[in-house]
């Protein structure tokens, strides 16, 4: 018993980490009905700028505090200059941007970086807690507790800030809400920001457990999509729960059936992905929609 609850502590970390990335693709979706594939790599560019403070000589948290601050400008401006001038465009269309955006980014980060492996601080101190023959790492505890702040602060401007309700009247009908005085397209663009800034927290959460490279968060954006697929793509609370699921469901079946282990994690996020898409493609927190003739 022991064992598998500590299986699940660690999936919970995982997830914690998953949920980060499907929330912000989730806040893009919502606010401009795009699937962003570069989510990943924004986030894993945001997470060389920390590290480049970081090797510069600044404490962690004033350079994640200035990383966060250049993501969401930098967020902003991708959304001026690369996604309004395909605004209303075919989706393939945007599909297709959004994937030239990926590798672009992918490739400028080796070029800017290089494609050596480095090593990046992990923020939360090392050991664990011990309770009734678990353990819990005071990372996990970390970055559970991170996601948590990031999704309790986001509940707090969409629900009682003025910004906030703008941009969920943006999400649920632009046409009306520029109708109403909003501007909708600096509205967009700080849904990008916003976005951007959520996704430099899961690159700064994954880079420890990890190192950091211009691939790091390929992997993660699959399970990212998992989550976001499972919760529902119009659901931040959505997102989160899919990722805490997703994140158990892999570390359970990875340690408890033998075809899988640890080669064929990969594979869960994918028949989750399948499942819901075949069963329930709103996802378990998204709506439906009805179309009347």
């Amino acid at each position: 018993m022991a064992d598998f609850l500590q299986q699940i502590v660690a999936g919970l970390g995982a997830g914690a980490i998953y949920a980060s990335l499907a929330l912000a693709l989730v806040l893009i979706y919502q606010f401009t009905g795009i699937v962003n594939f570069a989510q990943g790599e924004m986030a894993m560019f945001a997470t060389y700028i920390a590290w480049t403070f970081i090797d510069a000589g600044l404490p962690f948290w004033l350079a994640l505090l200035l990383t966060l601050a250049i993501s969401f400008l930098g967020g902003m401006l991708i959304e001026r200059v690369i996604i309004r001038p395909v605004e209303g465009a075919p989706e393939l269309t945007v599909v297709i941007v959004t994937v030239g955006l990926f590798i672009f980014v992918n490739a400028a980060a080796g070029w800017i970086w290089s494609f050596l492996i480095k090593d990046f601080p992990n923020p939360f101190p090392g050991g664990a807690l011990e309770a009734g023959g678990v353990s819990v790492g005071y990372s996990t505890l970390g970055v559970l507790g991170v996601v948590a702040a990031v999704m309790g602060l986001l509940y707090l401007l969409f629900r009682h800030t003025k910004i906030g309700l703008g941009m969920r009247a943006v999400a649920t009908n632009p046409e009306s809400a520029r109708l109403v005085g909003i501007r909708v397209g600096w509205t967009l663009a700080l849904g990008w920001g916003l976005a951007a800034l959520v996704g430099a927290v899961s690159g700064v959460l994954v880079a420890p457990l990890l190192f950091l490279e211009p691939n790091m968060m390929g992997g993660v954006l699959i399970y990212a999509f998992a989550a976001a697929t499972l919760g529902g793509f119009d659901s931040p609370a959505g997102a989160v729960a899919g990722g805490l699921i997703v994140g158990v469901a892999e570390t359970l079946a990875g340690a408890y059936v033998d075809v899988i282990g640890s080669d064929l994690k990969i594979g869960v996020p994918l028949a989750i992905i399948l499942g819901v898409l075949l069963l329930r493609p709103q996802g378990l927190f998204g709506r439906a929609v009805v179309e009347r003739a």
